[in-house]
């Protein structure tokens, strides 16, 4: 039926019954198998439950706005720092029902990615995107790597060479203008 400016009656009890199969049967509490456990009895099965002792919390943690609280025991294995950290905390000042939330979160990790590749470069061990994308498997075997394997990528393949090479690009052509600045000022 389409929707009109008249808002149609609701269906009774019985019209739903009769139209659609099944309609209503766990209307009666007595056929719900569900219905005792709805009821709840803390002696019924001799399970109890108190509220746990909470984690230390040596700095302060990340948590959504939505909460009141962190749980009482949370990770810490991979603390926020530098700038991209900065930025993750800016998001949790959003609701998770915010897309500036979950897109200041991606933009943190963009970030993290940047400062491990700078970090990696700063101690002398640049990453290869050669070796570390599969680039290499592609040119000795062809394109045929990626063709006929029922891989989950084959939506976005188009894009990888641009998302992958094209920051390494801007970053040797950003490098090169740079050099000739400094000869440049230097001459």
């Amino acid at each position: 039926m389409p929707y009109t400016a008249n808002k149609p009656e609701p269906a009774t009890r019985e019209q739903l019954q009769a139209r659609i199969p099944g309609w209503g049967v766990d209307l009666d509490p007595s056929d719900r198998p569900s219905v005792p456990r709805e009821h709840f009895d803390p002696n019924g099965t001799g399970a109890h439950w108190e509220f746990p002792e909470r984690q230390p919390e040596h700095e302060p943690r990340e948590r959504s706005i939505e909460h009141k609280f962190l749980t009482p025991v949370f990770g810490t294995s991979v603390p926020l720092r530098g700038v991209s950290g900065a930025i993750r905390r800016y998001a949790y000042r959003y609701s998770e029902a915010r897309a500036a939330h979950w897109l200041l979160l991606l933009a943190g990790d963009r970030v993290n990615a940047w400062e491990a590749h700078l970090g990696s470069i700063a101690k002398g061990r640049p990453d290869n995107p050669i070796t570390e994308t599969g680039v290499r498997t592609e040119l000795r075997h062809g394109l045929i790597a990626r063709v006929g394997r029922k891989r989950a990528d084959v939506n976005h393949q188009w894009i990888d060479p641009i998302v992958v090479a094209g920051p390494w690009v801007l970053a040797g052509v950003g490098a090169v203008a740079a050099v000739r600045a400094l000869r440049r000022r230097g001459r």
